[in-house]
């Protein structure tokens, strides 16, 4: 007789903290399932209408006309099917992907309700979603390159504010192209400044980064008072317009999201593929991720632990002062004070429950973004809700996200300052 092996996901199998998730992501499912029959389902009314293409597309594509109330039903069961049975049996290596579905069917039945008697661009959110992700990405990305060599980046929210105002005066003074390579280099000297406190000074790394962002919002909100209040033909940059990629763009519903967006977002899709490829298939990603983890081992091993941490924070800001050039240059074309909103912060979370990887960060990145958007739409169709929640959207999913689904994160690194013996 030969002995059989456990399914993964099998009750026995899980270890008591997948278990312990498993129970809190099963409540979620119920109190979203509870939310979904109560507010939607018995609280629906009529008909909301889907658009799932723009007038300007070649291929146009039917409007989805669904019942508020009938879909809030629908929805509400299969969250509470998801929740039963995560709570009695998990779903394994599958949880995130059903997590993801489940909050997806709940926005859906969600955006519906909302939306009752109306209609709601789907390609009109989803585009805006995709401009919001934008800085979101570039600082997790920024806070991935860092973290991977043992260096904690809290400065991202300064080097995207910083970059945010060297791109809006030198994009007012010498064009947009120039704008966003300022705005690099900003975020790389304050990134040199991060490097040389925590490698060669040694700084507490959160001081080091905290001191940065005081800095930079008292800079910026100091020389806009002074400079840019009196002479605005500083602050007026111009706006990097939407491309469409021929072909591509034409794809009904995800070509004008994916393919029809300003230089920024192209960006974006290509900082996350080459931080992919480099990280896990070159030799310097190989020697960042030792010396992250191991840095006497890479030492030993002939790698230069110093100049590898110099070289990866410098990168990180680089990114993101690039990322925080789409507040000015990307968006609105001039510079407010503390126009980053903490959006340095949320990148952290989008990193964190991404477990620092660049597609991980990216997708969380589109989740934050979608909340962020969301909110700007809810407060256009004028629901019920009260402005002061809307506002908040983006940071409750933020706290919501990071501390009850993410479960236990390993730091990839050693964050201990590495001193050469």
């Amino acid at each position: 007789m030969t002995a059989t092996t456990a399914p993964a996901d099998a009750p026995e199998s899980r270890t008591p903290a997948q278990i312990r998730r498993a129970k809190v992501l099963a409540i979620v499912y119920f109190v979203l399932a509870g939310i979904t029959l109560f507010a939607f389902g018995f609280g629906g009314d009529g008909s909301a209408t889907f658009v799932l293409s723009r007038p300007q597309d070649a291929i146009q594509v039917g409007d989805i006309t669904v019942p508020v109330a009938g879909l809030g039903f629908v929805v509400s069961a299969i969250l509470a099917f998801l929740g039963a049975r995560e709570w009695m049996r998990g779903f394994g290596s599958r949880t995130n992907l059903i997590l993801a579905i489940g909050i997806g069917l709940f926005a859906l039945s969600f955006l519906a309700w909302a939306a009752s008697g109306t209609s709601f661009s789907l390609v009109g959110i989803l585009q805006e979603t995709m401009k919001r992700a934008v800085p979101i990405t570039f600082g997790a990305i920024s806070g991935i390159l860092c973290e991977r060599t043992g260096i904690i980046n809290i400065g991202i929210e300064g080097m995207l504010l910083g970059g945010a105002f060297t791109g809006a005066i030198v994009g007012s003074t010498m064009g947009a192209v120039a704008g966003m390579i300022g705005a690099a280099l900003v975020g790389g000297l304050l990134a040199l400044v991060l490097a040389i406190l925590t490698v060669k000074f040694t700084v507490d790394q959160i001081i080091a980064g905290v001191v940065i962002n005081i800095f930079v919002l008292g800079m910026t909100s100091f020389y806009t008072s002074q400079i840019l209040v009196e002479n605005p033909e500083l602050n007026n940059a111009p706006i990097m317009q939407a491309i469409a990629i021929p072909l591509l763009s034409d794809i009904p519903l995800i070509g004008p999201v994916l393919f029809d967006q300003n230089i920024f977002v192209y960006a974006m899709y290509l900082v996350v593929a080459a931080t992919t490829f480099g990280l896990f298939q070159t030799r310097w990603g190989l020697r960042t991720r030792a010396v992250g983890e191991k840095p006497r081992a890479a030492d030993t091993v002939g790698i230069n632990v110093y100049r590898m941490k110099y070289l990866n924070v410098i990168l990180g800001g680089l990114v993101a002062g690039f990322g925080g050039a789409y507040f000015t240059i990307g968006s609105v074309g001039r510079f407010d004070e503390n126009m980053t909103a903490g959006r340095g912060f949320i990148g952290l979370a989008a990193m964190i429950f991404g477990r620092w990887h660049p597609v991980g960060a990216l997708a969380a990145a589109l989740v934050f973004g979608f909340a962020d958007s969301l909110q700007v739409k809810l407060g256009i169709l004028n629901t019920p809700i009260p402005s002061e929640f809307l506002g908040m959207a983006p940071y409750a999913v933020t706290i919501f996200v990071v501390a009850g689904l993410v479960g236990r994160s390993r730091p990839p690194s050693d964050y201990k300052p590495y001193v050469k013996e």
